[in-house]
């Protein structure tokens, strides 16, 4: 089977068969689109495959087109976890099996894929169906997290493996040494619930204790219950932020209990 610029057999004759149904770029968005490329410094050399990497199925199923990103995200799922399967080969030759796959299911998880799809402000240039955009669909995770997966394997299939390796390398990096250094997002209410069943056999139980300002400007103050004990209050702008808040004060005491000095 012959390979070419990363593209596999007839994908080539597929993939303009699929282009051919999405619908013409207008002057505008093709001048976004321009923009976007310069400001992360890549060339698509196809213009539509771009495009065709920010379009959700909400909008595929609204229109009438075939096409969505979903089949992209496939792809470019794939070709993140090779790319950040060999820099974390290359980077950390100390570390066994385990502790590799650990460290690269956290770098390419969806909290850490979202946060970078916004950075690139990815969610400015999603093409959504009407009632996803209104329900807040270009700040949902996995929206983000899949576009950036499909925006990876776009560029892959339009430049070649290299040219990918490149680019998703820039942001990868850095995030690799976030997760060593232990500086990532953390979800703490998932890390201990899970910590909380093997030590316990029990789940948290979170408390809001009361909650302060205006609509627009609230303030929550919750508590969170493990084994009858009680840590917290945590703080936040929102309630699932103070629950986060209150599970990181009971996961590190839980991680990190104080030591007992002898008399």
């Amino acid at each position: 089977m012959k390979i070419t610029a990363g593209v596999i057999g007839s994908s080539h004759t597929t993939l303009s068969l699929i282009l051919q149904e999405l619908p013409v770029i207008d002057v505008k968005r093709k001048k976004v689109l321009i923009a976007f490329q310069k400001r992360l410094m890549i060339k698509f050399k196809n213009c539509g495959l771009l495009n065709l990497s920010f379009m959700h199925r909400s909008i595929s199923n609204e229109s009438g087109y075939k096409a969505n990103n979903e089949r992209l995200e496939f792809l470019g799922d794939a070709i993140l976890g090779a790319i950040t399967a060999t820099l974390l080969y290359e980077r950390l030759a100390d570390r066994n099996e385990g502790e590799l796959a650990k460290i690269k299911s956290v770098v390419v998880s969806e909290d850490i894929l979202s946060g970078i799809a916004r950075e690139l402000q990815i969610d400015t240039l999603l093409l959504l169906g009407r009632g996803e955009d209104l329900s807040g669909g270009r700040t949902k995770k996995a929206i983000l997290a899949d576009a950036l997966e499909a925006l990876i394997g776009a560029f892959y299939l339009d430049s070649g493996y290299k040219a990918a390796y490149t680019f998703v390398s820039r942001f990868i990096v850095p995030e690799i040494t976030r997760v060593l250094d232990n500086r990532h997002y953390q979800d703490y209410k998932s890390l201990l619930q899970e910590l909380s069943q093997r030590l316990n056999k029990t789940y948290p139980v979170y408390t809001l204790l009361k909650r302060s300002g205006p609509e627009h400007d609230r303030f929550f103050w919750v508590e969170v219950h493990v084994n009858g004990q009680a840590f917290g209050p945590g703080t936040g702008r929102n309630k699932k932020s103070a629950e986060q808040a209150a599970a990181k004060l009971a996961y590190e005491h839980f991680s990190n209990p104080p030591i007992e000095h002898s008399k």
